[in-house]
């Protein structure tokens, strides 16, 4: 099994540097309609550990606690359903989050639709589901090139 696998954003960096550009235009779209960092990391963090991309699930967990998201809350997101830690606005964006991730599955059926449109408007779920495209695509690039995930140094306990 080849370790070495071709690395896309420096085999052809036009390509990377356009969705790199891309998801800074889908950043500024959340924000301009009402979608938070945290919630947006949360998103991000989420659809990352469906599609099983470490790399990708450790920069945005390393985003969201600059967003203010505790630990508690981070360890929960893989069980949301089951934890009363989040609120209406993130559960709806978890599940649009899933939907995405599992597209070819199910497209967004009308149930996810109705449920995440009578919590976001229109603008906050256009935001969203570009956040949701974003990641997926990123996943995919990270997971098909193998980006190692650095193991980190321990941190000195207060």
């Amino acid at each position: 099994m080849s370790e070495t696998r071709v690395h896309l954003s420096k085999t052809e960096p036009a390509a990377y540097q356009a969705l790199d550009a891309f998801s800074k235009t889908v950043g500024q779209i959340c924000a301009a309609n009402g979608i938070d960092e945290r919630l947006k990391e949360l998103v991000m963090i989420h659809c990352s550990q469906l599609n099983g991309c470490a790399y990708c699930a450790r920069i945005h967990v390393d985003r969201a606690v600059a967003a203010g998201v505790d630990i508690d809350t981070l360890t929960q997101i893989p069980t949301w359903r089951e934890s009363g830690v989040f609120s209406e606005r993130e559960r709806a964006a978890l599940e649009l989050a899933e939907a995405f991730t599992f597209i070819a599955e199910d497209g967004i059926s009308d149930e996810v639709y109705d449920q995440v449109g009578s919590v976001f408007t229109e603008k906050e779920y256009a935001a969203l589901s570009w956040a949701c495209v974003s990641i997926n695509a990123f996943n995919r690039i990270v997971i098909a090139g193998r980006y190692p995930v650095p193991v980190r140094a321990p941190q000195a306990q207060a």
